[in-house]
């Protein structure tokens, strides 16, 4: 269900007006719904009720501490990548047993803090990452909670560099290589086999590749059982995808449905790690036009938004719709290219869109909610825009705005 609607001619969100937040808060802002964000992750519940998975959010997507603390209340747990994500699930209070840290490049450090806090277990993606976490948890004097990320090198069919399950990306253990490696592990004294994972990729429309993903592990899992190692749980990650404009909305339900089938009889209980699905289309980004430039071959409307608030359309050729807080129908429309103030031709947000501005006039980039907070900088000295969490026509301020002197606060003078 679609949480825009217009009054009066101006956009609101979730019952809330976005000119009057970008009066109250400035722009760039970043606008989330709250009730968007359950009605997502209550989708997953109600689609795969019949397993009553452990949904583990991916905190990568936005780390906000206020979206996290309203998934902790919806029971989710949690998938990390990192120490600092570790850190920020249990700064808005989730439950560090329900917390699955995945990553490539886990340091000794990241390993020793997440025995401490108990998470539910590693995925390891590495015969070195399994020694080191054995090396850590001996020092400890603990056993580490351990799955294996299995790589099924199944083509997710999507942009190549969030394409994640392939022989040639560095994700995983090679699935030629997975009974190995789960041999090498039982022989280790401190670490616990609990699971197996896969994640091939993100953004998927087609769910198929996932079924096909899952099927594949599952023979492992019989392979691995008859050796006497019986997992307890099966993670079966993330992946899928959202419209961000003419894409055919993926079908949750059938996919569950498949999951379902293939999982029957079997005792482990399943994990899964939406990310995008759960805040992409639960946010967006509300920019000003500074002006309408006329290029000798190319239009140009030049907003103070910019790559380093949103970085997807530079990095990944990602598409976002683009529409006008307040329509008009006086001036003009023009094809233009939709860039920031940041000195680098690669600084658009939307490219070759029909749009009918003037200066002054504001702008809502949808579908912000995953990938453009979490992946912003400060690149050309700008400083992190607001963020702002809606919820039927109620605001809260979640993030303030960095001032100029945030830009140095940590810097130090020689």
């Amino acid at each position: 269900m679609s949480l825009f609607q217009s009054i009066d001619n101006s956009l609101h969100f979730d019952q809330v007006s976005l000119a009057q937040l970008a009066k109250t808060y400035g722009t760039p802002l970043y606008v989330y719904s709250q009730t968007a964000l359950t009605q997502a992750f209550q989708a997953y519940q109600q689609a795969f009720a019949k397993n009553q998975p452990l949904i583990c959010y991916a905190v990568k997507a936005n780390g906000n501490l206020s979206v996290l603390k309203h998934f902790a209340s919806l029971g989710s747990g949690f998938d990390i990548v990192s120490g600092g994500e570790l850190a920020r699930v249990l700064a808005a209070g989730g439950d560090a047993g329900k917390v699955i840290f995945s990553g490539v490049g886990k340091s000794a450090a990241e390993i020793q803090d997440a025995l401490q806090a108990g998470v539910l277990c590693f995925n390891v993606e590495s015969l070195p990452e399994l020694d080191r976490i054995n090396s850590v948890a001996a020092k400890m004097g603990v056993q580490a909670p351990i799955s294996l990320r299995i790589n099924p090198d199944v083509d997710a069919q999507t942009h190549p560099y969030i394409s994640t399950g392939l022989k040639e990306n560095k994700f995983g253990i090679a699935f030629v290589d997975a009974l190995q490696a789960y041999r090498h592990a039982a022989s280790l004294e401190n670490l616990q086999i609990v699971g197996i994972d896969c994640h091939i990729g993100s953004q998927l429309i087609d769910l198929s590749p996932l079924t096909e993903a899952l099927e594949r592990l599952l023979v492992l899992v019989d392979q691995l059982e008859a050796e006497g190692i019986v997992l307890q749980h099966i993670d079966i990650g993330g992946g899928v995808g959202i419209v961000y404009s003419d894409e055919t909305q993926p079908d949750l339900q059938a996919y569950a449905d498949s999951v379902a089938r293939l999982l029957e009889g079997r005792p482990q209980h399943l994990v899964m790690e939406p990310g995008r699905s759960l805040v992409g289309n639960a946010g967006v980004l509300l920019t000003q036009v500074e002006f309408v430039k006329q290029g000798e071959t190319k239009n140009f409307v030049i907003v103070d938004a910019a790559m380093n608030d949103l970085m997807r359309p530079a990095l990944y050729q990602a598409y976002h719709e683009v529409v006008a807080v307040a329509p008009r129908n006086d001036v003009e429309t023009v094809l233009a290219d939709v860039v920031g103030p940041i000195c680098e031709t690669g600084d658009f947000l939307a490219q070759n869109r029909q749009l009918a501005v003037v200066e002054g006039d504001l702008l809502a980039i949808q579908s912000a909610g995953a990938y453009a907070s979490s992946m912003a900088s400060n690149y050309n000295s700008r400083g992190k825009a607001a963020e702002i969490l809606v919820c039927e026509g109620q605001e809260t301020l979640v993030r303030r705005r960095e001032n100029v002197s945030d830009l140095w606060r940590d810097e130090i003078l020689a």
